[in-house]
C-alpha cells in the first residue's frame, strides 16, 4: 500500500505565510506536525510573510464598499490594468513606426538612384525635403515609443534635424 506524498511546496507556502499554526497546516495537508517542523528546520523555512499577509488581509477587510456596492479594486490592479493598456498602445506604435521607416527608406533609396538635372532639380529638392521630414518624424516617433526621450536625446534629434536640413539645402 502506497501512501500519498504531501505537497511540500504548498506546505512551505502555508508555513511561510504564517496564517495557520503548524497543527493547522498538518491537518490541512494530512501530514504530521513534527514532520513539517523538521522539514522547515532542514530547509531553512522562515515564517517571514505573516506580517505582510496580516496587513493585506486587514486592508481587504477594511476597504469600504463604494456607493454602488462594488468593492474598490486594489491599487496594484488599477496600475497593472493601466500599464497593460499603455504598453499595448506603445507596442502598436512601434509596429506602425517600423512600417513608416520602411517607406522612408524606400524614398531614400529612390532618391539615391536619381540623376539630378536642371529639369528635375525642383522635384528632387521637394522629394528630398519630404524624405528628410519623414525620416525626422520616424526618428522622433521611435525615440518616444522606445522611451529614449531625454534631454540628451532631444538634443540629438535637434542636432540631426539641423544637419539634415543643411544637407537638403545643399542638394
Amino acid at each position: 500500500m502506497t501512501t500519498k506524498q504531501p505537497d511540500w511546496e504548498a506546505i512551505e507556502r502555508a508555513y511561510r505565510a504564517g496564517s495557520l499554526s503548524l497543527r493547522g497546516i498538518a491537518d490541512k495537508f494530512d501530514t504530521n506536525e513534527g514532520t513539517i517542523r523538521s522539514r522547515a528546520k532542514k530547509h531553512g523555512w522562515l515564517r517571514d510573510l505573516s506580517v505582510q499577509v496580516r496587513t493585506a488581509t486587514n486592508s481587504k477587510l477594511s476597504r469600504e464598499a463604494s456607493r454602488t456596492g462594488v468593492t474598490q479594486r486594489e491599487d496594484a490592479e488599477i496600475v497593472e490594468e493601466a500599464a497593460t493598456e499603455a504598453a499595448s498602445v506603445v507596442l502598436a506604435h512601434r509596429v506602425d513606426l517600423a512600417q513608416w521607416r520602411t517607406i522612408a527608406n524606400k524614398l531614400c533609396h529612390a532618391l539615391q538612384g536619381i540623376e539630378v538635372t536642371e529639369d528635375n532639380i525642383g522635384d528632387f529638392s521637394r522629394s528630398l525635403n519630404a524624405g528628410v521630414d519623414a525620416q525626422l518624424k520616424v526618428i522622433k516617433g521611435e525615440r518616444q515609443a522606445y522611451n529614449l526621450d531625454t534631454e540628451e536625446g532631444d538634443k540629438t534629434v535637434s542636432d540631426l534635424a539641423a544637419l539634415m536640413d543643411d544637407l537638403s539645402k545643399e542638394a
